[in-house]
């Protein structure tokens, strides 16, 4: 496996910490709002890069969070809690919030056939583990309190800029940070936030300093290292998280464990709409369920996102989503048509034929070259098209691939027809043989209105239900 690693702006090649294991840390949702379709394209990718790594042989433990207390408006220290603006928007408790949208963020999930991460964890309910990082970041000097407030003194950490390649001369008093006077330096960072600042947080709990709440930042590194340990293979995330909330995981994890916390960072890129981010904050996003309400099915937009690198931005249209469900369509229908013609496939027989051997290593190469997922895609398809395999030899690397792909081909099965549509099947025969070709094209509609496809073949004809 190579994968790119924003560290070091460089395709490496894997090596585990521990061989054959691998460790992944992902950044979880901050569920004070439904989860757009760009938020789930970074678990998409997340997703695939779980699967690629099982596929080739790796046991995985795949770990994430559930932000539901702590994240403020803004990525930095300004602004109010996330969760509790939603609480006086939609007149709920946090709490209530919180397992709504988190139960939303996993049926949305599922939709899409993510797998769901080994662990989860919930930073309210890992609140200890934060105040006990905090204390030993006390202990080496790297944190200091004002006014009741929990700061990481970035002047301790001399790699501070090195990650986002920041210019912190640059950082003192910009958008990024607005000027607080509790800090000894503008680009220092909250650990724990005390009633002080922020006196109306509906969520609050005791500590050394104060009744107050955790940074957002302090969470990801406190769970991490409390399910993964002081040093991991992969975190993962949004390119949004790389110039301030990654940068002080760093910061922060690194000094608290005094060595390299995570070997390997990567990032997607953002879903646009319309030549723009999609954002909560501005009302410009769409979300899973839109999409079903439009009529699409969830796993054409996961195909859409196969389309394009991980790396690289997407333009989100329904137009593309209309061409990628036409093709995840075709895929299904390949697969009942083999199914149904072989139904006694034994998938554990080894494939022998040397083209077929071919297209296997050129797909599995391209998903091992940093997730080349559309190089991937284009192999797919130039196998399902190929005069050269039968297919069997087709069905059965479809599904293979599809255990990176994730389009859930395996669950495609041959259905039985109903009485009343066999017998318009036979109808709409005996209309054929008898010349009768309007009344034949009725039934056909008829049939696909139902949701079942008719080819006509020399030997008769050929239905799949879809």
């Amino acid at each position: 496996m190579k994968i790119y690693n924003t560290q070091t702006r460089s395709i490496e090649e894997f090596e585990p910490i521990v061989e054959g294991n691998v460790g992944i840390y992902a950044c979880g949702p901050t569920v004070y709002n439904f989860a757009h379709i760009g938020n789930l394209r970074t678990y998409i990718f997340e997703d695939l890069l779980r699967r690629a790594f099982e596929t080739n042989g790796y046991q995985v433990k795949h770990v994430m969070n559930i932000t539901d207390v702590g994240h403020l408006q803004s990525d930095a220290d300004e602004g109010e809690d996330k969760l509790s603006l939603a609480s006086k928007r939609e007149k709920r408790s946090p709490w209530e919030i919180a397992r709504d949208y988190e139960d939303a963020f996993f049926q949305h999930s599922k939709q899409l056939n993510i797998r769901k991460p080994h662990e989860t964890c919930r930073a309210t309910e890992h609140i200890d583990d934060m105040i006990t990082m905090i204390e030993k970041l006390f202990e080496k000097g790297f944190a200091y309190t004002a006014h009741g407030n929990v700061y990481f003194d970035v002047s301790k950490f001399d790699a501070y800029s090195d990650f986002a390649r920041l210019n912190l001369a640059d950082q003192q008093s910009t958008d990024r940070v607005s000027f607080d006077e509790n800090k000894r330096n503008q680009v220092d960072f909250a650990l724990w936030f005390s009633d002080s600042k922020y006196p109306h947080q509906i969520m609050k709990w005791n500590s050394p300093w104060g009744e107050g709440f955790p940074g957002w930042h302090i969470e990801c590194s406190a769970m991490s290292s409390k399910y993964l340990g002081s040093k991991f293979d992969i975190h993962c995330g949004g390119i949004d998280h790389i110039p301030v909330h990654h940068t002080n995981e760093i910061a922060q994890s690194d000094c608290c464990h005094g060595n390299q916390t995570v070997n390997y960072w990567m990032h997607g890129a953002f879903l646009t709409l319309d030549k723009g981010k999609m954002s909560k904050s501005e009302n410009r996003f769409i979300t899973v369920d839109t999409l079903i309400e439009k009529g699409y099915d969830p796993l054409a937009y996961r195909y859409l996102t196969l389309t394009t690198h991980y790396r690289s931005e997407l333009n989100f249209s329904f137009s593309a989503l209309d061409s990628a469900q036409t093709s995840l369509k075709t895929m299904r229908e390949r697969v009942l048509e083999w199914r149904k013609a072989h139904a006694d496939l034994d998938r554990s027989v080894p494939i022998q034929d040397t083209r077929a051997i071919e297209f296997k290593n050129k797909f599995w190469d391209s998903v091992r070259n940093d997730l080349h997922l559309p190089s991937a895609l284009a192999t797919t398809w130039t196998m399902l098209r190929s005069p050269e395999l039968s297919g069997e030899i087709k069905l059965k690397l479809l599904l293979e691939f599809d255990s990176v792909l994730g389009l859930s081909l395996d669950n495609v099965v041959v259905d039985q027809l109903a009485p009343d549509e066999a017998a318009l099947i036979e109808e709409r025969l005996q209309c054929r043989q008898s010349g009768d070709w309007t009344k034949a094209d009725e039934i056909r509609q008829e049939l696909e209105q139902r949701g079942i496809k008719i080819k006509d073949t020399k030997n008769g004809t050929d239905w799949t239900k879809l």
